[in-house]
């Protein structure tokens, strides 16, 4: 399980990367979308962090558990 959310947390840090190259081109050319990809960047990022702190949070609880 602890696989699969590390697998999560860097699918959304790729994701983040995707849209701020998508951002940077939408700069060069047309302004429009510029906003649309900022927008998702900064939420894949947020998502990232939220996602590690939880599954941290989870793996410290299991392991007190035991």
């Amino acid at each position: 399980m602890n696989k699969i959310g590390k697998i999560f947390e860097i699918g959304y840090l790729i994701i983040a990367v995707v849209f701020a190259v998508e951002a940077f081109n939408a700069w060069k050319s047309e302004g429009d979308r510029l906003y649309f990809y900022l927008i998702f960047m900064v939420l894949a990022v947020f998502m990232f962090f939220f996602r590690r702190k939880t599954r941290i949070r989870r793996e410290e609880y299991f392991n007190k558990k035991k």
